[in-house]
C-alpha cells in the first residue's frame, strides 16, 4: 500500500507549512485526488487517521475531493469530464485525447491555529 508513504509525505508537508506559518496545530487538511492518480481514497483516509497521531495534524479533519477524469480532444477540441475511465472523445469518437485533470493528488488547503 503506497498510501502509507503518501500520507507520510503529506504529514511532512503539513508540518513544514505549519512551521512556516508559526502554527501549532492543523485543524483541517483538504486534498484533491484524481480518479486516475492511483490513490485509493479509503486507504488514504485510513492511513491519514492512523499516522496523524502525535503530529501537528493530530485531531485534524481530513477532506478528500475526488476529481473526475477530464480529457481534451486533440481532433475537435471538446473538453469532456468523464464519470468512467474512457479515453475516447464523446463528441467525435477520436482516441487522440489529452488528459487535462484527474491524474494527480494535491494538497489544496490547510486550516491552522
Amino acid at each position: 500500500m503506497h498510501e502509507y508513504s503518501i500520507v507520510q509525505a503529506l504529514l511532512n508537508q503539513c508540518e513544514e507549512i505549519a512551521h512556516q506559518n508559526n502554527a501549532h496545530l492543523v485543524t483541517k487538511v483538504v486534498v484533491k485526488i484524481g480518479r486516475m492518480s492511483g490513490v485509493e481514497p479509503h486507504l488514504l483516509e485510513t492511513a491519514f487517521h492512523t499516522f496523524k497521531e502525535k503530529t501537528v495534524c493530530d485531531g485534524a479533519w481530513f477532506v478528500m475531493n475526488i476529481q473526475p477524469l477530464t480529457i481534451e480532444c486533440q481532433a475537435c477540441g471538446v473538453i469532456t469530464v468523464l464519470d468512467e475511465i474512457y479515453y475516447k472523445c464523446q463528441c467525435c469518437e477520436s482516441i487522440d485525447v489529452k488528459v487535462i485533470d484527474g491524474e494527480d493528488m494535491f494538497l489544496m488547503s490547510l486550516e491552522m491555529e
